[in-house]
């Protein structure tokens, strides 16, 4: 029997099936179904879809489980105040969800119902916590007022009022009642002036204060462990001050009186 042509050889593929001539085979042909999910559109909304998904997974586990709620609060770095009174204060909502406490509105409630507070930092221990970091304020002078003692910070804050006067803080005494100091300036103010001429004493001097005396803004006097006095004079001049009677120890360490009220020309005398 004859073979195939050469016209015939030529539609044939290299076993016999269909092919293009010389001897190509024709790829297959995909389909329908195949044509659409290789789309660029069909892609993307499959990955939008997916990440729907996770993204409410997400929202329902933050929001909507039971794993992830606020069940204990920790307080740290409390001294006179306890953990107690200040978690009292915060109000965690224990139970809700921990993603959803207000931190900000935590720390401000503790900063304004509790002025012993210097700072807090109000942050969310995962799974189940919250953390509460207090710094409280340190008084650095008491301040009389009538039997109790109002207690001031290093910034001039007059954050409590206490029975007992803490110990080793010096007493401030303003004897200003109707002076033009008073008038002028004010105590809140000459509070803060007293508190900055304590920051700027020797340190030796700082640790033996026993009270300070406000008369007047010119007039700020000290009062020492075994009965020494000095007369600091304004707040002005606090360095050149604080030299002058440094040396002025250092040349009459027994002398009880000393003025550096006008540092350039100190005086002792008691010794």
């Amino acid at each position: 029997m004859a073979g195939p042509t050469t016209a015939e050889r030529g539609s044939l593929g290299p076993k016999g099936g269909p092919g293009e001539p010389g001897g190509k085979v024709r790829p297959p042909r995909k389909g329908p179904a195949a044509e659409r999910f290789r789309r660029p559109g069909t892609r993307s909304l499959l990955i939008a879809f997916g990440a729907l998904i996770a993204v409410a997974g997400v929202i329902w586990l933050l929001y909507g489980s039971a794993w992830l709620r606020a069940e204990h609060v920790e307080t740290t770095g409390t001294e006179v105040l306890t953990p107690r009174e200040v978690e009292t204060v915060a109000a965690v909502p224990l139970g809700a969800p921990l993603i959803s406490v207000d931190t900000d509105a935590i720390e401000a409630r503790l900063r304004r119902e509790l002025p012993r507070i210097d700072s807090v930092e109000v942050e969310r221990s995962w799974p189940h916590g919250i953390e509460l970091a207090v710094t409280e304020r340190k008084p650095v002078l008491l301040l009389e007022k009538g039997a109790k003692f109002v207690e001031v910070d290093a910034e001039s804050v007059q954050f409590a009022t206490v029975a007992t006067a803490p110990k080793g803080v010096p007493l401030l005494g303003l004897e200003v009642d109707g002076s033009a100091s008073l008038n002028r300036f004010g105590a809140d103010r000459l509070v803060a002036e007293a508190v900055r001429v304590r920051s700027e004493l020797p340190t030796k001097v700082a640790a033996d204060l026993k009270s300070m005396k406000v008369v007047s803004y010119d007039y700020i006097s000290l009062e020492l462990s075994g009965g020494r006095r000095v007369v600091w004079g304004s707040p002005e001049a606090g360095e050149a001050k604080a030299r002058a009677l440094t040396a002025l120890m250092k040349a009459a360490p027994k002398a009880g009186h000393f003025d550096v009220s006008a540092p350039s020309a100190p005086a002792v005398s008691g010794s």
